[in-house]
């Protein structure tokens, strides 16, 4: 029987797509991490967001030591890069992606989280980067990822002394965009999929793809590349209607 490590399911506008080995509280070995490469890779046509979640009481526990203890280190940058090309098409993919976080968002269960655009946690989420403790580093994007949403020298102390942080804490820090009760993620991250999907595609693919990328520009290249985008989303086929819809409705908002 095949084990299913990643498993996906669709409604006709929102792909669900679940990290599926809980007995190991979803720890990223590298057959995991290709399924979830495959899955993203046949994302069906007509998406308008992507959920992350993961089975069982945790999101993800991080990279699977178990793989990891004997590789040199040619081995360990290959499986770097490989993380760092998935995350890039999540971040980069074009279209929203929404992680459903409870239990342990560890390591590698943090910067997979951080490569999503929003994030949902419950009451028990605990994110930590414990790489120091094993002695090692971060190889999924943390130093930068992470570094932009709580900056390079809080991420140095996370990593340092393995602190826990707290699903309160997250929201403070940005880890976090929504926090709910217990059991609420997957439904929460699930009405902010049908919001966002209420979006233009061409809006939502301009906010996933250029956003971070301005981030990390010179400030005068950053301005010229939001008026290209700009120019290009206005070209959307449905600007017009869309913009004539408001305008109408302001309108008998003032006549009233």
């Amino acid at each position: 029987m095949t084990e299913h490590l990643v498993t996906t399911a669709w409604d006709g506008q929102i792909q669900t797509v679940t990290l599926n080995r809980p007995a190991k509280r979803n720890a990223v070995s590298d057959r995991l991490l290709a399924a979830l490469e495959a899955a993203l890779l046949a994302t069906p046509e007509g998406t308008r967001a992507i959920i992350l979640n993961g089975a069982g009481e945790h999101f993800c526990a991080g990279l699977d030591l178990a793989e990891h203890q004997h590789r040199d280190p040619y081995g360990v940058m290959q499986a770097s890069q490989a993380w760092h090309r998935i995350f890039q098409r999540i971040q980069f993919g074009g279209i929203p992606v929404i992680a459903a976080l409870r239990g342990a968002v560890i390591g590698g269960g943090l910067e997979l989280a951080a490569a999503a655009h929003i994030r949902v946690a419950e009451p028990d989420t605990l994110f930590q980067l414990p790489e120091g403790r094993h002695g090692i580093f971060v190889g999924g994007g943390a130093s930068v990822r992470v570094a932009r949403i709580i900056g390079a020298g809080r991420l140095c102390e996370m990593m340092l002394t393995g602190r826990v942080i707290a699903a309160e804490e997250s929201l403070r820090l940005g880890l976090s965009h929504y926090l709910v009760d217990a059991g609420g993620a997957l439904d929460k991250a699930h009405q902010l999929a049908l919001r966002v999907a209420e979006n233009a595609p061409l809006a939502n693919w301009a906010m996933c793809s250029a956003i971070a990328r301005i981030e990390n520009m010179a400030s005068e290249d950053g301005l010229f590349v939001e008026s290209l985008t700009a120019a290009l989303t206005h070209s959307g086929p449905d600007v017009a209607e869309r913009i004539g819809g408001f305008l109408n409705r302001k309108g008998q908002g003032a006549q009233a």
